[in-house]
């Protein structure tokens, strides 16, 4: 119904917009010389447009800011790339070939050029404006500021023709499989940005084409052009210099632990009920490498009150009443690489009172948190581990015991945004976060430090699901222990448990696809 009115009001306006004048969608002003590449493109309907002025609504030229970059040697020739925002906001990218002299205009420039007589069509998948001579290009500014335009991969992959023509920043991406020493750009190489494999383009005659010693994690700046692939369109980045790579790390970080999973408000009381899933990255026997998981609860009524000052240790610093954090230390028990593993109420049971026994899972560790305070003196006994609504929550897994207000996690998430989180002080106090699928200890883009969890870029959380229906929180992603990164980020699904669930709902595909091709919702798994 809701998207039913918006294309109503759509068509309304449309009429209102059309049937106002014969030969203007500007009735009563002065028609603009210069048409928005958004309208432009939507022009075309997928065979060649010969540009005039009356299909382009009066219009003759188009204007933008110049993308491209010839002096690499890693565009395809003749092509002068430019983008606007100039209808809705919304950028959009057009390529216009006008020959050699494309290589003469630099990211920055401000340009604008005469197209009608122009042949708006598809060559080799890419859509351009053809038949335009270099004369028709004015220079009319130079050196106007891009801003980087972060786009997930998989953005680019669902919808092609809106970033095609553009720049765009694959922000934290990695190559898969993971570069040697020696392996160089050029050629068709693999990217994954922790959302979708993407496929990065370098011509074999580009200025950097022999780079090596490539990045484990970087931000890769570049222009998106289409190919055709058995007659589908494809979308490719390329580069247009050595320097649209930004390094982010040359190492690898392996978290031997992921957080998959939470249950978090199981029907009637929570108080000995709540659990946590997680997923092993390696074998680990834990009375020989000692791991713990902190849970941070930050309801108006924990304690203290205020930003949290020991950051993940917060809760040993109350005496009384609900604590905001509450520890349980994992030191016994092994998990084998691949398989599932559970920390929580000693009931083991799968949604609260009288629901199915879940005890054959393998539990690490399963306390009676209503009666025994948190691990090392961090946090409280407690009716309620894992917060339901209101201000956030948060799971964090360290290695090791000592959980201090240093102590940097190797996985962590959150559920809300709201409450004391986050001070940057001076002193900066809050709560650490890892380099995940959704939080970066350096901003990738300003290469700023930001340590914690609303610092900066880290503003992602998870959200609270219906109160007191029995949710199950599958967090879904794909996590690369060889390349140590998320290939396809985690994604909440709330799993509605019943008196009858098992833990085939929480450890793999569930709910079923209704066909053979949907799989379902699956659980969090390694990429094999």
């Amino acid at each position: 119904m809701k998207k039913f009115i918006l294309y109503a009001l759509f068509l309304f306006s449309a009429a209102v917009t059309f049937t106002g004048c014969d030969e203007s969608n500007y009735p009563g002003g002065t028609i603009s010389p210069y048409i928005p590449i958004y309208d432009l493109r939507n022009i075309y309907k997928g065979t060649d447009v010969n540009l005039s002025i009356d299909n382009m609504f009066g219009s003759n030229q188009v204007t933008g800011v110049v993308v491209s970059d010839h002096s690499g040697n890693n565009l395809p020739s003749g092509l002068l790339v430019i983008q606007d925002r100039r209808r809705l906001n919304q950028l959009r990218g057009i390529s216009i070939t006008i020959g050699a002299e494309a290589a003469n205009y630099i990211p920055g420039d401000s340009v604008n050029v005469k197209i009608d007589g122009g042949i708006l069509k598809r060559v080799d998948g890419l859509l351009q404006v053809t038949n335009i001579p270099a004369s028709a290009v004015t220079k009319v500014g130079s050196g106007k500021n891009i801003p980087p335009n972060r786009v997930p991969s998989s953005y680019i992959l669902a919808d092609p023709n809106r970033y095609e023509s553009t720049l765009v920043a694959i922000v934290k991406g990695g190559f898969d499989p993971l570069p040697q020493p020696t392996d160089v750009l050029s050629g068709e190489k693999t990217l994954n940005d922790g959302f979708e494999n993407i496929t990065l383009k370098t011509d074999a005659n580009a200025t950097f084409a022999n780079k090596n010693n490539l990045p484990v994690l970087g931000n890769f700046f570049g222009i998106v052009f289409n190919t055709l692939v058995n007659n589908e369109i494809v979308p490719q980045v390329r580069l247009r210099t050595e320097s649209d790579i930004i390094y982010l790390s040359s190492t690898i970080e392996i978290s031997p632990i992921i957080i998959s999973g939470f249950m978090a408000d199981p029907v009637g009381g929570d108080g000995n009920y709540e659990y946590m899933q997680f997923l092993a990255t390696r074998d680990i026997n834990f009375a020989v490498t000692p791991f713990s998981v902190v849970v941070t609860n930050n309801a108006g009524a924990s304690l203290p009150t205020g930003f949290p000052s020991r950051g993940w240790a917060t809760g040993s610093l109350a005496t009384s009443g609900a604590a905001r954090t509450y520890q349980y230390n994992l030191t016994s028990g092994f998990v084998a690489k691949g398989t599932f593993f559970y920390v929580g109420g000693s009931t083991k049971l799968i949604n609260g009172a009288g629901s199915p026994n879940i005890s054959a899972a393998n539990w690490i560790t399963a306390i009676n948190y209503t009666t025994i305070d948190g691990a090392n003196g961090n946090g409280r006994r407690t009716t309620n581990v894992i917060g339901n609504s209101g201000n956030a929550s948060g799971i964090a897994v360290f290695e090791g015991t000592n959980v201090n207000v240093n102590t940097k996690p190797v996985d962590v998430i959150f559920i809300g945004s709201g409450g004391s989180l986050f001070t940057a002080g001076p002193p900066p106090v809050g709560y650490r976060i890892a380099n995940t699928d959704f939080y970066d200890i350096v901003n990738p883009i300003t290469l700023e430090s930001q340590p914690f969890y609303r610092n900066g870029s880290n503003t992602l959380n998870f959200n609270y699901l219906p109160s007191n229906l029995g949710y199950f929180n599958k967090l879904g992603g794909i996590y690369n222990a060889d390349l140590g990164r998320w290939v396809k980020a985690r994604t909440q699904t709330g799993v509605l448990l019943t008196s009858t669930s098992t833990l085939t709902e929480l450890e793999e595909n569930f709910p079923v696809g209704p066909t053979p091709d949907d799989p379902g919702t699956p659980a969090t798994s390694l990429k094999q």
